[in-house]
């Protein structure tokens, strides 16, 4: 099962060494939002958080929706009521901009094949790269674009001056790859925003525009946005790898691939969406398109790992300075969980955020 972890990319840049914390157990499971099992699960992964750590979690059960928040306070893990506050969500964008893709296919407006020089207006360097590759992790770019110097930016906000012509620079300078395109999968946040940046320009709408015509609206997803100054319910303060009030991530022209903030309500209508035939854009995100081991293949954007004999669990997770974030879906089942967390993707324990979503869904699986 832990191989499950390594597979799954997010927005991150590295992990760095921290510190593990034990606090008391004040966290009371309530009837039919949660089990005393899945109340000790949270509990467990949880406890090594700094103090003012919040999860919000989303547990849905053949198609029915709990939720059930924690906060670590006073060496202590409590009960919070926080489904309805705001969080970054990372790389769960991708999600998002893959579904944006996939009407744009339904709709004939392109083709997953082509090459991407077809629908830029500008020079592409590296024209054997398709849109396809872009989504599905294949193109072979690096996770980051070689005119983005993360040691000289800011820490606490490392893309905020990645602007679009930076990101215009790239594609027409840049754009090298470590593997041949369409080869093996290589987890690339470069390659989600560029694919955002074509729909936008084969759009003529912003990335904000686009979410809200082909998502938000349709699914009803009222508190999510890549603007902070739009966001109508609480913001979580994220917290950094030593447990302090940290800056939020401006994406800028990289938004695509983890711009997005959103609460587990608007996510638990997206997740629910998925298990609805009807909706041929979520289906076509979610169909296989790359194999990329004995444990995960990959559709657009999701990853698609098999845990167990005789499940399929579609899964992506996310990270950002203050931030983490997993979601995971068992369509067949129609279980899932939603799990969104100040924990910072430097934080030495993040991987429990992972690990708290994932044993949540084993706790959903019928004996």
């Amino acid at each position: 099962m832990q191989k499950v972890f390594a597979i799954i990319g997010i927005f991150m840049f590295t992990y760095v060494n921290g510190q593990t914390k034990v606090v008391t157990n004040k966290l009371d499971f309530i009837k039919n939002k949660i089990t005393k099992k899945q109340s000790d699960i949270v509990f467990n992964k949880i406890k090594a958080f700094p103090e003012n750590t919040q999860v919000s979690i989303a547990i849905i059960k053949e198609g029915e929706v709990s939720y059930f928040g924690a906060k670590c306070i006073n060496d202590e893990v409590r009960y919070a009521n926080n489904s309805n506050n705001v969080f970054e969500i990372g790389s769960l964008t991708k999600l998002f901009t893959s579904t944006i893709l996939s009407n744009f296919v339904l709709e004939s407006k392109l083709k997953l094949n082509d090459p991407i020089q077809k629908y830029f207006n500008i020079p592409v360097k590296n024209k054997e790269i398709t849109i396809l590759q872009l989504a599905n992790h294949t193109a072979g770019l690096p996770k980051f674009p070689s005119n983005l110097d993360l040691n000289k930016a800011d820490q606490t906000n490392p893309a905020k001056a990645y602007d679009e012509d930076k990101l215009k620079e790239y594609i027409t300078e840049g754009l090298e790859t470590i593997k041949t395109p369409g080869t093996s999968y290589e987890y690339s946040n470069i390659g989600a925003g560029i694919l955002g940046y074509l729909l936008t320009e084969y759009s003529n709408l912003s990335y904000e525009g686009l979410l809200k015509k082909y998502i938000f609206s349709k699914y009803g997803m009222t508190n999510s946005t890549t603007n902070r100054q739009k966001i109508k319910a609480k913001l979580i303060e994220g917290l950094d790898k030593e447990g302090k009030k940290t800056a939020n991530w401006d994406l800028n022209a990289l938004v695509a691939a983890g711009g997005v903030l959103s609460n587990v309500e608007d996510l638990s209508k997206f997740a629910l969406a998925q298990f609805n035939d009807t909706n041929k854009e979520l289906a076509l995100t979610r169909k296989s398109t790359f194999n990329s081991s004995e444990e995960m293949e990959v559709g657009l954007a999701w990853k698609i790992i098999k845990p167990f004999s005789n499940f399929r669990w579609f899964a992506h997770n996310g990270g950002t300075g203050g931030y983490s974030s997993l979601i995971a879906l068992d369509i067949e089942k129609r279980n899932g969980i939603i799990v969104l967390s100040n924990v910072s993707t430097f934080n030495e324990k993040t991987r429990n955020i992972d690990f708290l979503c994932f044993e949540l869904m084993k706790s959903l699986v019928k004996k």
